[in-house]
This record gives C-alpha cells, sequence and structure tokens, in this order.
C-alpha cells in the first residue's frame, strides 16, 4: 500500500547514525543505490549521530535528508533514477508531475545547508506519533493537551506505512498525489533543525512525524 501523506506548514509563531559496529558504520544507508555513497565525505551529513534520544532510524532519517540537500543532483542520479525499478514500481517513471518533477528539481537545485537535529522538536514529534499511532489517527491536530503543550514547529510531515527511513525521505520528496507539493517544499526548505519520531500505527503499522524548527 503505498505511504498516505499528510502536509502541514505554518509559518510565524513560536509553535514551537551512531552505530554500534565500527564496520556498518562506514555503510551509508544508501548504498543500496550506490557504493559512491560509502565515500567518508558523505558522514559529515549525518548531524545526528550523537543524538541519543533519538533511534538509529530516527537519526537515519535526518542522515539520509541532509543527503538529499547536500548532494541533490547526486541523489537525482543514483538514488531517484532508480527507485522505480528497484521499488517495483516502473509505472512511476511516466509520472510527469511528481516523479520527474522532483528529478528536475534536484538536478537543477543548488545545495542547501544541513539540518541539526531539535530535542523540543522531537518531543513534539514523539508525542503526536505515539498518539496517534495508539489511536490510529491520520493528521496533524494535537488530540491530548499534552501533546498541545509539547507541540513545537514550523512545519510538519506526516508519512504512514513504512519504517524505513530512505522510504521515508523518498515517498515524502515525490509527494504522490499531493498536488501543492507541500512535504517536498518542507523537505528542501529553509528550516535549519528537526525531529524525528518513528512509532507504531494500529491502521498503517508504521507513523513517522517529521517536525521542523528555523
Amino acid at each position: 500500500m503505498r505511504n498516505l501523506l499528510l502536509l502541514l506548514s505554518l509559518i510565524g509563531g513560536n509553535i514551537s547514525i551512531a552505530q554500534n559496529s565500527s564496520t556498518s558504520s562506514t555503510i551509508s544507508p544508501l548504498a543500496t543505490y550506490s557504493s559512491e555513497w560509502n565515500q567518508p565525505k558523505y558522514r559529515l551529513c549525518n548531524t545526528a549521530a550523537k543524538a541519543n534520544y533519538m533511534s538509529e532510524k530516527e537519526k537515519t532519517v535526518i542522515y539520509v535528508l541532509n543527503l538529499v540537500r547536500t548532494y541533490p543532483a547526486l541523489f537525482a542520479k543514483t538514488v531517484i533514477a532508480q527507485y522505480p525499478s528497484l521499488s517495483g514500481n516502473n509505472e512511476l517513471a511516466k509520472d510527469q508531475f511528481y516523479y520527474q518533477s522532483l528529478l528536475t528539481t534536484l538536478q537543477q537545485m543548488a545545495p542547501l545547508p544541513m539540518m541539526t537535529d531539535n530535542e523540543k522538536c522531537y518531543q513534539s514529534a514523539l508525542c503526536h506519533a505515539l498518539l496517534s499511532g495508539k489511536t490510529g489517527y491520520v493528521g496533524h491536530k494535537r488530540n491530548s493537551e499534552e501533546c498541545e503543550k509539547k507541540k513545537y514547529f514550523y512545519g510538519e510531515c506526516c508519512d504512514y506505512g513504512s519504517n524505513d527511513p530512505v522510504e521515508i525521505i523518498i515517498t515524502l520528496l515525490i509527494d504522490k498525489d499531493i498536488t501543492s507539493l507541500g512535504h517536498r517544499k518542507i523537505l528542501l526548505g529553509k528550516y535549519t533543525s528537526a525531529g524525528v519520531s518513528i512509532q507504531p500505527h494500529t491502521t498503517y503499522r508504521f507513523n513517522t512525524v517529521l517536525d521542523f524548527y528555523f
């Protein structure tokens, strides 16, 4: 099932990987797409490696996002170009509005600054992902007083259906059926830090909340 996506971007107002194995630490999360990504220089994008409040997969979401932002053309060439065939969805390559537009955007854009981890954003994302997962909720509304108090973001993306960091980022970038391309705009926007929480979901198996701050 294709991941179900939602978007909320708020402007203004204060709404407001480290590996255990020394061998695995040298393997990029994008190595499946190209061994080029295993070069040491790309590990600088792993800005959340020491954020012990997040899981390895949550930190890897920020890692992958930074690889996209810092090396957009290479990401387009090695990852997005192969994604339809490697994901078993060859028809996706024919999609002009969502898929082809992403290729063009990444090929033409200048590199963006890397994002750092933000613990307040993480606590905001965690509360929402936990409650949404338990209740089967899909959306951005904070459905408890606790989560409302912890809400801290200027932009938010919610993804449903996968707990794989690379899949989460690619799906949000393609933004299938979101005509505003709002997720893509947030991921490639001017935000400077983020918190990520991946939690079980009673309907979609997993839900991921990414909260962003300037």
